[in-house]
């Protein structure tokens, strides 16, 4: 007797929006390939109206992260480097077909990529301490400055590396207390929404993290220009003018981390909390003090 055929059950990958996969509202999806043009996945489009979604989940939820104590938000993104290690196998292998590297040094990346994101948990409860200062006052004043999430911050996602550059951009973002709208790597996605599958099982608040894929020229400028956003990280981008989406930043004096010349060398331990504090406001605190 004939074995019946199996159908391949085809996945279409969705966005990450508010702790939920919602569809595009438009409807629309792209094909992924791999890095031979063969057909991976589709992932879903996102549009104008998915990104004002994006960024009044990601407003909603701000406070709340901003709030929590800086224990608990290492042991909060901990968690999700856990749910990685556990998924460890599948990150690689989408690694290894989206950016047609060998299965040794896509286990490599991503063994790298989850050690990053334990390395910025750790800094959760240890950068204000080591960028915030007293100051020196003529007065009889303690003068205190110390560093706070900037709110809610844009990310395009680096185009090439599809985990562990994505880790990269997102991981310093959040773990100050900022939530971000991450733009995937257009090309290569598939890595990122896994990331968002790991997110939702794990202990991040719905609306911290959201995750868009689609066309990143059609995405960048609605978030660039968008007024409830109050930073933009443009690595995304990198080797490419970036002027239009700079202006359009400015019309709400947005914090802009400006896109590289070349895509970083992620692969290369990042020099302190330099990344974590470009999405830092400085608050400074008088206090008066007995002679």
């Amino acid at each position: 007797m004939m074995a019946a055929t199996r159908l391949a059950v085809n996945k279409t990958y969705k966005l990450y929006v508010g702790g939920s996969f919602p569809r595009s509202e438009s409807g629309r999806s792209y094909e992924v390939t791999d890095d031979k043009g063969r057909f991976v996945a589709n992932a879903a489009r996102g549009s104008r109206k998915d990104v004002r979604d994006a960024v009044v989940a990601a407003r909603k939820a701000q406070a709340g992260w901003a709030g929590a104590t800086a224990y608990n938000r290492g042991q909060v993104l901990y968690r999700v480097a856990e749910i990685m290690e556990g998924r460890r196998a599948q990150f690689a292998a989408e690694v290894a077909a989206a950016e047609g590297i060998s299965d040794k040094k896509a286990a490599a990346n991503v063994d790298a990529a989850i050690d990053r994101w334990v390395w910025y948990a750790g800094w959760s409860d240890k950068f204000q301490a080591v960028a915030g200062t007293t100051n020196p006052v003529a007065g009889p004043y303690f003068d205190i400055s110390t560093p706070e999430p900037t709110g809610v911050v844009a990310a395009i996602a680096p185009q090439d590396s599809s985990l562990l550059g994505l880790i990269a951009v997102l991981a310093p973002i959040v773990v100050s207390g900022n939530t971000v709208i991450l733009v995937t790597s257009q090309t290569r996605p598939l890595p990122a929404i896994t990331l968002a599958e790991a997110l939702a099982t794990s202990d991040v608040p719905g609306g911290v993290i959201n995750i868009l894929t689609g066309h990143t020229d059609e995405l960048s400028p609605v978030l660039a220009a968008h007024l409830d956003v109050n930073a933009i990280d443009l690595t995304g981008y990198a080797g490419t003018d970036t002027t239009e989406l700079t202006v359009a930043a400015a019309d709400n004096v947005k914090r802009i981390l400006p896109a590289p010349a070349t895509e970083p060398a992620f692969l290369t331990p990042p020099p302190g909390p330099r990344r974590i504090l470009a999405f830092c406001e400085t608050k400074t605190v008088w206090h008066p003090k007995g002679r």
